[in-house]
């Protein structure tokens, strides 16, 4: 992970939620009551695991495999996935990049479906291209992934048509391929032209041994990619799109034996190659020994380094395979747990590090270790995050670590079992996957939780610490640092780096366990009740009213068995800061959700929560503050002593202050450096009319936030709860709940304040304005075109503004992407809001070559100018009502949908039971309200261009002069 600061400045980011219309009403239910059957078998290296009974595997006669399982969460959909073991490790070297190309022209036209039939087909049964519809390609596969309603049997048998057209029929139309030629290429350029992919170039045949595997990165060869002649890639198609390299997919709400029936009828006539070419096992040789390689690029903002240690690859097919998983999952766990402690001094020695073994690349897994440099301070950062290996593997790790490790895994395992009728069919997809890439055993959750319940406890110490010494070696090893050129001359040479790591050990102590034995909560606070409750019969919902103020909605649901979450606000925020203290007003919230609370510091307040689901973390935004978390019926107790303590005893800790100020200032050093964070902090800087409060932090600003501002305003904020109101969605019984509500949330602080946000006044400008950076020496573009204005803020406008967002999406992925061929994924958002101030904007982005700027905003402009014109077409204002009422039918089964939603509503003043009105607001938008939604929003009065282009080449000595 690389640290990066975020488009506004703050040091943790808090629970999100996306406000969107929906509705339900539900009652609690217990969780399962069935229990697995105990495990008889005796565990040998010999004993296969069980297969799970219930997902029916089969194959057809011409040796394709399919896979299929009877989920009916969520109701009526169901998830098709056709996965093929075809990768780009297979092309011939004219067809480097045509394994992804065939990928995409899948897309492009099949027999059945010629063209852009399929997209348009699917969109109109509300299936979005690249949100649900997708696919991807890697070194080994092609997985294409078809989310599709079974509540219409025309559309789901269909799904299976196209599933068939994909795995054997794709047309490859030679005006098709041309076409696409320029989407590939933009995609390649979207994720490279930048300092990580001139930085791979070098580094990717050190990992990789110079295998075949080196030489075949997905993306493939620009030349190839330009010029490759038709025949070429139907080759590639006919020699591996074949069904006995080839897996369907079926996990939903349906009848399986006709799922099955219609995987027969679809994909039987499909044939084999005669002569098929053999699907080779490539390899990655090991390497001999320690090979080191130190790159340097003028973009890369900041120093990693990196040191793994390649094994052979490990399937799980066996009981004594899955127990050792399960002790490589403990190793990674426990070693992760001291790293993390490291990040928490006031001056950690890297800015993140990790350390893991796991999957790596063809038949591989990797022990890797990796730290993110302060500037200047790469010695510092390698040695620490060695010395963490080595003292695991001198001195191993303690019982009382031990035992908590494993408490979490069970507790995580026992969290998918309670789920076992709530699970997501598309979880269920990667095991099957796996099963057929690579021969992972698919076991049932049933079995899987007694494994844990029989087996951990018989897993030894000893086992662990043993793991490291396994796992760390100075054979095919291979050690990359990767820094900006202006670090050049603090690297290393090869010989002192190895010498850094070979003494990063030797002074290592044993590890000392610092745990807390106090209570969470040593004082029960005194509370208050309930005085009065108001019922919403048409959304599910209570409102209880405490004796302090504090109010509490609450709505039952049993979407998830094992799952409540927890919101709260009351109006204020940092809106309340003055500028000058802005700085520690905005880093507050971070600050103490990283510092523990009362006299428990972080690190031993997790040891403490180890084995209980309840997460809390406070917030402030800009016009309000209060509490986002996630808990379970059985901890919610304990979370609502979690947010007591947030309220009445935040933490004050130096040591954390210090290190994120330390991590701050690392990060700020080389930000210039890299082209997209000078255009986002350029961009930022625009579109907030330069106001500190809308621009990511600096050296200078830094320098004027405390630690003292910073508690003092959290404490400010969270002293009054008197105008909080909470809303709590989820598996629970109103009645059961409602004792340790009064007791915890009746007993915040009140002091009837009544405080409001100020408004501020600080919006997108609204004039004209184009800035452009040049920054950068790749080929490489990126443009933001941002109309925005004034709005009345309602649920009937707020559905048209989102009308115009998506079909402007629709009109943008035609012509930029199809017809223009200029860019990979143009993205559009629409968005709105009412506090502190009823305002909405739409967004275009879109990367491209820089030649294509001009060009492509043109197009775009003329694309709304059709829309403003003539309204939008009937079409694509039937594929946004059934893409919306798709997803509304989802996220009406979504806690989190619903928690967001309400907390919203509540905090807008709106009427929540709009939410039953949907269905309404969509029967309005017609091309005449589209035209008009068009031309108050798209108007182009208050439009900001906002593009990153290359630097200019430096000028030669001569360049400009006349010539003799």
């Amino acid at each position: 992970m690389k640290l990066k600061l975020l488009l506004a400045p703050a040091i943790l980011l808090s629970l999100v939620v996306n406000v969107n219309l929906s509705l339900a009403q539900t009652r609690p239910v217990p969780s399962p009551k069935s229990k697995p059957e105990p495990i008889t078998n005796q565990l040998t290296a010999d004993n296969l695991l069980p297969a799970d009974t219930a997902v029916i595997i089969g194959k057809l006669p011409n040796g394709l495999t399919y896979y299929i399982r009877k989920n009916t969460f969520p109701k009526n959909r169901a998830e098709l996935y056709l996965v093929n073991k075809v990768g780009s490790v297979l092309e011939n070297d004219e067809q480097q990049g045509l394994a992804h190309f065939t990928e995409h022209m899948a897309f492009n036209g099949t027999k059945d479906f010629p063209k852009n039939q399929l997209v348009n087909y699917l969109q109109k049964s509300g299936v979005r291209f690249g949100a649900d519809l997708n696919a991807y390609t890697s070194f080994d596969e092609t997985v294409y992934q078809l989310p599709l309603p079974t509540d219409s049997a025309k559309t789901f048998n269909q799904g299976f048509n196209i599933l068939a057209n994909w795995a054997g029929m794709v047309s490859f139309d030679t005006d098709e391929i041309n076409a696409e030629r320029g989407v590939v290429l933009e995609e390649k350029r979207l994720n490279g032209k930048n300092a990580q992919e001139r930085m791979s170039k070098i580094t990717m045949p050190v990992l990789l041994n110079n295998s075949r595997y080196a030489d075949r990165l997905t993306i493939g060869k620009e030349e190839i990619l330009n010029n490759f002649k038709p025949e070429t890639i139907k080759s590639f198609y006919h020699d591996w799109y074949r069904p006995d390299l080839q897996a369907v997919i079926a996990v939903g709400d349906f009848d399986p034996q006709q799922v099955e029936q219609l995987i027969k009828t679809n994909f039987s006539a499909l044939k084999n190659p005669d002569n098929e070419r053999p699907r080779t096992q490539y390899d990655i040789p090991p390497g001999a020994g320690t090979t080191v390689k130190i790159v340097t690029d003028k973009e890369q903002p900041y120093t990693t380094f990196q040191m793994i240690v390649k094994h052979p690859g490990n399937t799980v097919k066996t009981g004594a395979d899955f127990l050792q998983a399960i002790r490589i999952q403990l190793f990674n766990s426990l070693l992760n747990a001291r790293i993390g402690e490291l990040t928490q001094k006031a001056d950690p020695p890297f800015l993140n590090g990790d350390v893991s073994y796991a999957d790596f690349v063809g038949n591989l897994d990797a022990f890797t270790t990796e730290a993110d440099a302060k500037p200047g301070e790469l010695e510092k950062a390698v040695k620490a995050i060695v010395a963490e290996t080595e003292r695991a593997r001198k001195f191993g790790f303690t019982q009382t670590e031990f035992e908590r490790a494993k408490q979490m895994l069970l507790t995580g395992v026992e969290n998918a079992w309670k789920e076992k009728d709530k699970t997501n069919s598309v979880n269920y997809v990667t095991d099957y996957q796996q099963n057929f890439l690579k021969g992972d055993a698919i076991i049932s959750i049933d079995f899987e939780y007694d494994f844990y319940k029989q087996y951990i406890g018989q897993i030894k110490l000893s086992e662990i610490n043993a793991l490291a010494g396994m796992f760390i070696s100075e054979q095919n090893c291979n050690i990359i640092v990767e820094a900006p050129d202006n670090e050049k001359d603090k690297l290393p040479t090869e010989q002192i780096l190895l010498g850094w790591i070979k003494a990063a050990g030797n002074n290592v102590t044993p590890y000392v366990d610092n745990v807390s034995n106090k209570p969470l909560l040593e004082k029960q606070p005194q509370g208050s009740i309930f005085v009065r409750v108001q019922t919403d019969a048409a959304i599910g919902t209570n409102t209880l009213t405490l004796g302090n103020g504090v109010k509490v909605i609450l709505k039952p649901t049993n979407f998830k068995n094992d799952e409540i979450l927890i919101n709260s606000f009351s109006l204020g925020g940092t809106s309340l800061a003055t500028d000058a203290d802005y700085t520690s007003a905005d880093m507050a919230a971070g600050i103490i959700s990283s510092s523990g609370i009362a006299d428990i510091d972080q690190i031993k307040l997790d040891k403490m929560l180890t084995g209980k689901n309840a997460a809390i973390s406070p917030y402030i935004n800009e016009t309000s503050q209060g509490i986002n978390g996630r808990t379970s019926p059985e901890d919610i107790e304990t979370a609502l002593q979690l947010i007591y303590l947030y309220y009445t005893q935040p933490r004050r800790d130096d040591n954390i202050w210090q290190s994120v100020i330390t991590q701050y200032r690392a990060a700020l050093t080389n930000r210039g450096l890299d082209p997209e964070m000078v255009y986002a902090d350029t961009s930022l800087a625009v579109l907030g009319d330069h106001n500190i409060r809308r621009m990511n932090v600096t050296t200078d600003r830094l320098n004027t936030a405390s630690l003292d501002k910073a508690f003092a305003f959290y404490k400010a904020r969270f002293a009054d709860a008197s105008n909080t109101i909470f809303t709590l969605t989820g598996n629970f019984s109103a009645a059961a709940i409602k004792p340790l509500l009064e007791k915890y949330l009746g007993a915040l602080p009140s002091l009837h304040h009544n405080e409001q946000y100020r408004n501020l006044d600080i919006h997108i400008p609204e004039r004209q304005i184009t800035a452009t950076v040049h920054k950068g020496i790749g080929d490489k573009s990126t443009v933001q075109m941002v109309f925005s204005g004034s709005y009345v803020y309602s649920n009937q406008n707020n559905i048209q503004l989102d009308a115009i967002g998506e079909i402007l999406q629709i009109k943008l992925n035609e012509r930029l992407r199809e017809k223009e061929s200029g860019v990979y994924s143009p993205e559009v958002t629409a968005n709105y809001n009412k506090l502190p101030a009823s305002r909405y904007s739409i967004v275009v982005y879109f990367s491209c070559a820089p030649a294509n700027v001009d060009k492509l905003i043109a197009a775009t402009m003329d694309e709304i100018a059709k829309i403003k014109q003539n309204g939008a077409e009937p079409t694509d204002i039937q594929k946004f009502i059934a893409e919306t009422q798709r997803s509304n039918e989802l996220r009406l089964k979504e806690n989190a949908y619903w928690l967001g939603y309400l907390s919203q509503a509540i905090m807008n003043g709106d009427n929540p039971d709009d939410i039953l009105m949907l269905n309404k607001y969509l029967g309005q938008i017609t091309v005449q309200s589209t035209k008009q939604t068009a031309n108050q929003c798209l108007s182009g009065n208050n439009l900001i261009k906002l593009i990153l282009l290359p630097e200019a080449p430096a000028k030669s000595p001569t360049e400009g002069k006349a010539k003799p």
